[in-house]
């Protein structure tokens, strides 16, 4: 049977307060990037869970889903490897919770920073994905839909329990 191609499904969360986005600054192997608090959904969980999940490691607070801003699908081919990768972004947008200042970051995080639609457009160079602008601009336009739209079957949270 031949191999099947699949893509690697991501979640990231697009939060503003005051006019700011909040974002990461992480250590890649293309240097200091960008992005929004993202990473891969794991086993189990519901995409929106997945995005609350990832808000919390990467930035220590607390992130609940309100809406889907958009689904992304990127190529991106790996500058030191060759590795050619196909992501499946969920963006949300939602509210932003307490912050637990005693919480170390995700590995490679380096710090999270608020910076206004502007100077994200300012420094494109430094996005880990063209999907950082892209959700970014959508969510300035308004764009919002239901989280009904991204169904998560029961049959995923009992696979996580039987894990467990």
């Amino acid at each position: 049977m031949p191999h099947r191609w699949k893509p690697n499904v991501t979640v990231a969360a697009v939060i503003e307060r005051d006019g700011r986005f909040l974002l990461v600054e992480e250590n890649t192997a293309d240097g200091l990037k960008l992005n929004n608090p993202a990473g891969h959904l794991d086993p189990g969980e519901s995409p929106q869970d997945a995005c609350a999940r990832e808000v919390l490691e990467e930035t220590a607070h607390d992130f609940e889903p309100l809406a889907l801003v958009g689904v992304y699908l990127n190529r991106f081919i790996k500058t030191r490897t060759g590795d050619d990768l196909t992501y499946l972004r969920f963006a949300f947008s939602g509210r932003l919770g307490a912050h637990h200042g005693w919480r170390a970051l995700d590995e490679g995080i380096v710090r999270t920073v608020w910076m206004t639609a502007d100077e994200i457009r300012a420094c494109p160079e430094r996005h880990r994905s063209p999907l950082l602008l892209r959700s970014l601009e959508d969510y300035l336009a308004g764009q919002r839909f239901p989280l009904s739209l991204v169904h998560t079957d029961p049959s995923v949270a009992a696979m996580r329990a039987a894990a467990a």
